[in-house]
């Protein structure tokens, strides 16, 4: 085993959260090292089936079931194909305890980049309110920051990202600062004005992502192109990827390495400082373990990862982590709860169709619960991601009448899914297997993690509330489906190591910095103390900037 102390920083993780902490730190002067267990993919090169026709792709772009069920069978959602396959984790080659505990889907990604290169895009703040439920409903531990704490950082990176969206001056979901918006379809305006006026309150928005409608040739990118394949990779760089975005940043000062197919097992630890003395990392190709130093470490591995590794960071001859002291570590996981969906017909409007493939729609924001309890029944509440759109009819009959056909399309249909919050239940949780390991010696990760009635209420009132909508505007054939609830679906888990002021009763300070050492900051999802009902990327990379900048500080005043 060798040991290395030519770095100021280590970076784990290269998703959303840690391409920002690489960027951060090296744009600060640190020399960084960065760390990734996947396989490298550079950006363009890397993009195999970028650009591609179906008729190009193996099995015009299916998985086939077979191979789904033995090597990916936690990645069965609608973002998985054969396009992009390679960005997946290959479940029976990394595995987790999924025959034990509670059933969870853990989706991971297989290469740098993370979840950044497959990721929906959607980019929301976090409002006020948001910051302070926790202490207002008793739900969960309060969070030792505000809104105002976060704002400064929301603003820049939105404007180094690139947001796109429509100013709303909705107290429930604050603005960002935008790029114009994608424009809606001539349906979805139909529907809009139709539900404004029906139902005051009830807001039908542009969708705001990181697909960039304006150039930044300063970082070399290009707006969308409007080919709807974003999770294949996009060689203009019109949405945020660490690929195209942070690591090109990084990479530019000179002072990053970066190392693929770096597995880290745990973090070596030293009580009497209060520091960590060193990433101990296994090379995936070779085998050989190595354990790496610096003053700092970044944390941003993906929540779970992260919590694998702070769980397998242990004392000699001790089952529990040294990261544990509050008893809190791996508990109160969480995930968004989805799985009810909206139909309608949308009628007339059938001399248009929509050009291009937009990649992304409307929402309705959230509208229950707003800033006190209404005496509905549950807690918090949820918001609606859709689009309307209108298809081919598809081949019908032969030769001339088949062609013909095809030119033809159907209605339109204004689809809607339901995003709601989970709250923090501290028997929510995660641990390592007793007894099981994976092919690098690390105990295997077992989820005992469930929604509960708050979360079927929701659900249920998303359901009943969505149809009401649609047949408030006037849709025809409204209808809903209602499919399993099971968490980790949403690709949005939370917590296991989260932020609060008391030592006893969290896992990172107001900073994203551990308590139980000075030198490490873990900014990914594993330090969330609520959940929201909004996505959360925006939030982990505002979070990873403030920290990147007050760990700068600290470690010029001498207290790192």
């Amino acid at each position: 085993m060798t040991s290395t102390d030519r770095f100021d920083a280590i970076v784990i993780g290269s998703g959303v959260s840690g391409g920002f902490a690489a960027k951060e730190l090296t744009e600060q002067g640190l020399r960084v090292l960065m760390l990734d267990r996947g396989q490298m993919v550079e950006h363009g090169d890397g993009y195999i089936h970028e650009g591609k026709a179906l008729f190009e792709l193996p099995g015009r772009n299916k998985v086939p079931e077979a191979l789904v069920k033995a090597d990916y069978f936690m990645s069965q959602h609608g973002g998985f194909t054969q396009a992009t396959m390679p960005f997946y984790n290959n479940d029976r080659l990394n595995p987790f305890a999924h025959e034990d505990g509670e059933k969870f889907y853990w989706v991971r990604p297989s290469s740098v980049g993370g979840k950044s290169l497959i990721w929906g895009r959607w980019s929301f703040r976090w409002s006020p309110d948001d910051f302070e439920a926790n202490k207002r409903d008793g739900a969960g531990l309060d969070w030792p920051i505000r809104y105002d704490d976060v704002e400064p950082w929301y603003r820049y990176v939105e404007n180094y990202v690139g947001i796109s969206g429509s100013r709303e001056n909705l107290p429930q979901l604050p603005d960002s600062e935008f790029q114009p918006p994608m424009p809606m379809n001539i349906a979805e305006k139909w529907v809009k004005q139709r539900l404004e006026t029906a139902m005051p309150g009830r807001n039908l928005i542009h969708m705001r992502t990181s697909n960039m409608t304006q150039d930044k040739p300063e970082q070399g990118r290009t707006k969308c192109q409007f080919r709807n394949q974003c999770n294949r990779g996009c060689s203009f760089g019109a949405y945020f990827s660490t690929q195209a975005v942070t690591l090109p940043a990084a990479r530019a000062t000179g002072r990053l390495t970066l190392r693929s197919d770096a597995v880290v097992t745990n973090l070596e630890y030293d009580a009497a400082a209060k520091r960590i003395t060193g990433v101990r990392l296994i090379d995936a190709k070779t085998g050989q373990a190595e354990v790496v130093t610096a003053r700092l470490v970044f944390l941003c591995a993906s929540a779970m990862a992260s919590l694998q590794i702070l769980m397998n960071s242990r004392g000699a001859g001790s089952e529990r982590s040294i990261f544990d002291a509050s008893g809190t570590l791996g508990r109160y996981v969480m995930d968004h709860v989805l799985r009810v969906h909206i139909m309608g017909n949308v009628p007339g409007m059938n001399d248009y169709i929509e050009y291009g493939r937009r990649p992304g729609g409307v929402y309705i924001p959230r509208f229950r619960n707003l800033a006190r309890d209404e005496g509905l029944g549950f807690r918090r509440g949820y918001g609606y991601q859709g689009a309307a759109s209108r298809f081919p009819q598809g081949p019908q009959g032969f030769g001339a009448e088949m062609k013909h056909g095809m030119r033809r399309y159907a209605g339109w249909v204004m689809r809607m899914s339901a995003f709601a919050e989970c709250l923090p239940y501290e028997d929510n949780y995660v641990s390592l297997h007793a007894e099981r390991r994976d092919r690098f010696g690390v105990p295997l990760l077992r989820f005992d993690v469930r929604f509960r009635e708050n979360e079927m209420k929701l659900m249920d009132d998303a359901q009943t509330q969505g149809e009401a909508m649609f047949r408030a505007v006037g849709m025809h054939n409204v209808r809903s489906e209602r499919h399993e609830h099971v968490p980790g679906d949403a690709i949005h888990e939370m917590g296991g190591a989260r932020m609060g002021t008391d030592p006893t009763q969290s896992v990172v300070n107001r900073w994203s910095q551990a308590h139980d050492a000075t030198n490490l900051f873990i900014t990914d999802g594993a330090q969330m103390t609520s959940a929201s009902c909004v996505n959360p990327s925006l939030t982990y990379m505002a979070l990873t900037v403030r920290a990147a900048c007050h760990a700068v500080k600290a470690i010029k005043a001498g207290a790192i």
